[in-house]
């Protein structure tokens, strides 16, 4: 080949990886922010149509099991047929479902429809991050995932200041309108310009690990446990903070949304440059030090007394969980690359549903039975647990 030819495809490539990253962080961006605008204020949508804890953290639940049971089956598709139509799809039925929330009347309905939610995010996170980790350059994969995710949490991050402003002057069903206009502008984003490479295209044979041979690895099951645990309190957090904020603080529905947003917010804020800190530090050390403090603010909540102790505890939860994320993603990417890039997110964001979903309904079944603030030394406890398991297992390498 000539070099000329050589050195303009690997321009065009290098162009088409940029034009990648730069639809799914928009897209992303767009339905998290569409997300984020419903979860802190949808606990307390469920109470007005009679939930208790259980049945909030059932409700919960329902979008987590719902994408931990698909997230392993698109990744696994995904290898073999390509990303995008599958991410396109997940848009498309996240967007349409999402209406469904306007037109609830029950704990019942809202089962429902998170269980279709979850479906749908089963295409849409872990196919991007798999996305992300087939352009991402070798010793360069924390950089990548840890500026991705920005998107996710950024995203995320703002929904709920805006959901609690948005419910504050015109009700909280204008939020729901809001969440899937949000989620229909970026399935438009992604149908029109997201590229599909050729790594990905059908019939392309790249490594194709069995489910089992992933979880033998104990990279990848360490992981996972980390994943888990991170995922568990995470659960409980943005389930029963709001609770807590509203029934036992009197907090405003502002000033629980800038809670929640304050965490996300700041954990965005530091995951591109803590990403980049993974590229050249120890990362199961960053994983460390970040996921032990992280749970030991968690088991804190209880003993805050005002918005500005929990909006402290917020700040350095955000802080942690950004030091630990982008290092543990930074590791599946690597396994992704030995085993099956859709496979590897797959697993990765399945045990993330799982976590997000026990911690809501094990949480809940806690305060029916105990009180609401042990359901956050729960999660305090299975964090420090798995953390535990995860660093035994990574130091086998």
């Amino acid at each position: 080949m000539d070099p000329s030819e050589d050195k303009e495809q690997k321009r065009d490539l290098a162009f088409l990886k940029k034009r990648v990253f730069a639809v799914l962080f928009l897209a992303i961006f767009s339905a998290m922010l569409g997300i984020g605008i419903i979860i802190p204020l949808l606990p307390i949508y469920a109470e007005t149509l009679g939930a208790k804890g259980l049945s909030i953290g059932i409700i919960f639940s329902a979008f987590s099991l719902s994408r931990s049971f698909f997230s392993p089956i698109a990744g696994k598709l995904s290898d073999r047929w390509g990303r995008k139509a599958f991410i396109v799809t997940g848009l498309f039925v996240y967007w349409i479902v999402s209406l469904g929330y306007v037109f609830s009347n029950s704990v019942a309905d809202l089962v429902i429809i998170r269980i279709a939610q979850g479906f749908a995010a089963s295409m849409i996170i872990p196919l991007a991050m798999a996305y992300i980790g087939d352009i991402s350059p070798v010793n360069k994969e924390g950089g990548y995932i840890g500026f991705f995710t920005v998107s996710l949490f950024a995203g995320f991050g703002f929904g709920p200041m805006l959901g609690g402003f948005i419910m504050a002057g015109y009700g909280i069903r204008a939020d729901f309108y809001a969440m899937s206009l949000l989620c229909f502008l970026a399935f438009v984003v992604v149908l029109i310009y997201l590229p599909e490479l050729k790594a990905h295209e059908k019939g392309r044979k790249g490594p194709q690990s069995s489910l089992k041979e992933i979880l033998r690895s104990p990279i990848s099951l360490g992981l996972l446990i980390f994943r888990f645990t991170q995922a568990y309190g995470l659960g409980v957090l943005v389930t029963f903070l709001p609770l807590f904020g509203h029934n036992d603080l009197g907090m405003s529905s502002f000033e629980i949304g800038l809670v929640i947003s304050a965490h996300i917010l700041l954990n965005s804020l530091l995951l591109a440059p803590f990403g980049k800190l993974a590229d050249r530090f120890n990362r199961k050390r960053l994983i460390f030090y970040g996921a032990f403090p992280f749970a030991l603010s968690l088991a804190a909540i209880p003993h805050t007394h005002d918005f500005s102790e929990v909006l402290f505890i917020s700040l350095i939860m955000g802080i942690t969980g950004a030091l630990s994320l982008p290092a543990a993603s930074a590791l599946a990417i690597l396994e992704g690359k030995k085993h099956g890039m859709g496979s590897v997110m797959g697993l990765f964001n399945m045990t993330m549903s799982l976590g997000h979903a026990l911690g809501p309904v094990s949480a809940g079944f806690i305060i029916d039975f105990l009180d609401l603030g042990a359901s956050f030394y729960a999660g305090g406890v299975v964090g420090i647990l798995g953390l535990l398991g995860c660093m035994l297992l990574l130091r086998q390498t």
